[in-house]
């Protein structure tokens, strides 16, 4: 399966939100595949197909040598919140700590069309989130403090990959969350 580029930050896929599947097909099949050695490849703990430009509702995760994908998903947050140190392979080498739910029930389909439940914590658990906020045109710098926020955006301009999305004329966006972020962000 190809590598698929994946979108840096600043371009406007990833903050747009992605449509429902409604195929479960041999294109899906091969998307999902795609986007599993895409990540593999970056190396990443997860990757959503708005990453690699596909506005569809579709993720992997590579999580403790386990990997999985999901389609269409819908998640159940815990109340308890973890606080820890969270990247993304649209922004290279940014990390700052993030606050998420600890657990997670994810449910949605596989690429079959089958029904699945995910139930995570901890790292999972943040993933789980992480790649469905990518799904909601979310960005991981969405949910922080605005102190953290504005250092991120610092070292975003400052980067070396950002000047990329500039140079094709892409005007970096942040949008506002619109889940409940527990206090933490906007």
């Amino acid at each position: 399966m190809p590598i698929l580029p994946i979108r840096l930050f600043g371009d406007p896929v990833l903050v747009t939100p992605s449509v429902q599947v409604v195929d479960f097909d041999k294109e899906l099949r091969t998307l999902v595949a795609d986007l599993t050695d895409t990540m593999m490849d970056a190396p990443g703990a997860g990757l959503a197909a708005p990453q690699v430009g596909v506005l569809l509702r579709v993720f992997v995760w590579d999580i403790d040598e386990a990997l999985g994908h999901l389609i269409n998903p819908s998640l159940d947050l815990g109340e308890e919140i973890q606080e820890g140190e969270e990247g993304c392979l649209s922004f290279p080498e940014l990390r700052y700590n993030t606050p998420r739910s600890m657990r997670v029930v994810a449910k949605g389909w596989n690429m079959y069309g089958e029904p699945i439940t995910v139930e995570g914590s901890e790292l999972l658990a943040r993933a789980l989130q992480h790649e469905t906020d990518h799904l909601d045109g979310i960005l991981f710098i969405d949910r922080l403090a605005k102190d953290n926020r504005k250092s991120a955006m610092k070292e975003i301009r400052e980067s070396e990959w950002f000047g990329l999305a500039n140079d094709a004329g892409i005007n970096p966006q942040i949008k506002v969350s619109p889940h409940y972020t527990f206090g933490k962000g906007l």
